[in-house]
């Protein structure tokens, strides 16, 4: 059995539990994180001493496998159940979704996150409109090269939805989701079809039609 901890209310959750589900996994998910505390506790910190959500333990005795990092996870589930499917097996091909993956973590993601907590987690009267815009003008040229990147292709890496797909969608989902009501957003064609496609996957269900919180 899988064990995963972690919010739902978490992007990074949500990567994890959305790459379960699409495997087709049993898995046991414990609320953690947030309101739900447990993070701090000596248990949860053996298996993630940065005291962050998600982590995973997979397996018993000498083949158990804990791991923190929300895209190491997606990478680690996808390579041990869906090698050459999920997880490419051609070297261009994997390194092309280790690049997308790591773009989402470390590009996209720190520039969107401003305006997702000023509008979801702020309440309205303390929210700064500087950091809001900011976030707004950082994030949508990014979205614009994922447009044109998904142009000629139905999914991140060309015809077959792979591990590439989970982190990226996840963030997308979170950037739709926001109430951006002094904004005008920008039309993103190729990236509202290939989203509008991945909310119909049934493993995607539960967590690309949750509201943002």
């Amino acid at each position: 059995m899988l064990n995963i901890w972690g919010r739902i209310s978490s992007i990074n959750v949500r990567k994890v539990v959305w790459c379960a589900q699409e495997l087709g996994l049993d898995f046991q998910r414990t609320e953690a994180g947030g309101k739900f505390g447990i993070v701090q506790t000596p248990e949860y910190l053996a298996l993630n001493p940065n005291a962050l959500v998600p982590a995973i333990d997979d397996g018993e005795g000498e083949g158990r496998v804990t791991l923190w990092e929300s895209n190491v996870i997606v990478r680690y589930l996808c390579a041990k159940h869906s090698p050459g499917k999920l997880y490419p097996e051609p070297l261009a091909a994997r390194f092309d979704a280790e690049r997308w993956m790591d773009w989402q973590q470390t590009t996209l993601n720190p520039v969107s996150a401003g305006a997702f907590r000023q509008w979801i987690r702020t309440p309205a009267d303390q929210r700064d409109p500087a950091v809001i815009a900011h976030s707004v003008r950082a994030t949508e040229p990014l979205f614009a090269l994922l447009d044109a990147h998904l142009a000629n292709r139905p999914f991140m890496l060309g015809e077959h939805f792979t591990m590439a797909d989970i982190p990226v969608g996840c963030e997308a989902h979170r950037w739709f989701g926001l109430p951006q009501t002094e904004y005008t957003r920008p039309s993103w064609p190729h990236v509202e079809r290939w989203f509008a496609d991945l909310r119909t996957r049934a493993g995607a269900r539960g967590v690309l039609d949750l509201a943002l919180e």
